[in-house]
């Protein structure tokens, strides 16, 4: 495997989700501090909104209105032009726990993913729904049994979804409908038979990968940030891993592609995802480095 330099575009953060690349700049969320930011490939940061329930997820409906994840009061909030935070839908109704990430298509529907439990508070781990939210935010359930969805990519065609299951120790797909709907769901990847059980240490234990965020990429690969394993890996569909850079004693939990030729690899970075740890000791930052496949699909 190639041995890959990594550099850091930005530091100081308390722990970073949703990376995205728009318009030039990459996006993400700071989970503990609320903010969502942009930074240029020359390290410059802009704070665009402060989000109090916690941002995660970033996507982009098909005017530029910006769409992000209130985590904590599950809701979807949207951006308008003049900068204004507004509630594009209300999904407490349909989640079993804070909303995480999303990808949104190009007609502008949003796939939201939910953790399904308190992780914090450390309730036992449940199976959660993934919800579509329409342009108009009528919202709706369209996929079902799912152990923390979360990192979510559609490829190039528009017709297929793919969820890394975060607590699943799989990776998810499914066909995407006319009407926006889902097919049944089958396995992109699965890393093996977990045992039954509502203990997340347990379900750890027994995991080879942790799928958190990633990015898709024009071989139809998945760079995967592996939650527990400090690692990310790129993963061809079945699940072999093509390539993997370890980051120490850092987690990677999020990543993008993007830059001029979409070649270079974000990663977000942070020792751990314990909110008190990373308030009292902001360590999250973004790694970067150049790879030979260009993105591809979305986010």
């Amino acid at each position: 495997m190639p041995k890959r330099e990594l550099s850091v575009l930005a530091s100081g953060y308390t722990y970073l989700e949703g990376l995205r690349w728009h318009d030039g700049r990459l996006w993400a969320s700071d989970f503990y501090t609320g903010q969502v930011i942009a930074v240029d490939l020359q390290g410059r940061v802009e704070v665009i909104c402060r989000v109090l329930q916690q941002p995660s997820g970033l996507g982009w409906l098909p005017d530029g209105r910006l769409l992000i994840s209130s985590m904590k009061d599950r809701k979807l909030l949207r951006r308008e032009p003049d900068g204004t935070l507004t509630q594009h839908a209300d999904l407490s109704a349909l989640t079993g726990g804070p909303i995480n990430d999303l990808v949104v298509d190009d007609q502008g529907r949003a796939y939201v993913g939910n953790f399904g439990f308190d992780l914090m508070a450390g309730e036992p781990v449940a199976t959660t729904t993934l919800v579509r939210v329409d342009t108009d935010g009528v919202a709706q359930v369209v996929a079902d049994g799912l152990c923390f969805p979360n990192g979510s990519f559609i490829t190039p065609d528009g017709k297929t979804l793919i969820v890394n299951e975060t607590f699943g120790n799989r990776i998810s797909e499914f066909d995407i409908l006319a009407n926006g709907a889902l097919g049944p769901r089958r396995d992109w990847a699965n890393f093996g038979a977990l045992p039954e059980s509502d203990d997340l240490s347990v379900l750890i234990g027994a995991s080879a990968i942790g799928p958190d965020g990633g990015a898709l990429d024009a071989e139809g690969a998945l760079w995967v940030a592996d939650a527990i394993g400090k690692r990310i890996v790129r993963l061809a569909r079945g699940g072999k891993i093509l390539e993997q850079i370890d980051t120490g004693e850092l987690g990677i939990f999020a990543a993008a592609l993007g830059g001029p030729d979409g070649k270079t690899l974000f990663m977000a970075a942070a020792p751990d995802f314990i909110e008190a740890n990373r308030r009292a000791k902001p360590e999250g930052r973004i790694l970067v480095t150049e790879v030979d496949v260009p993105h591809a699909g979305r986010p």
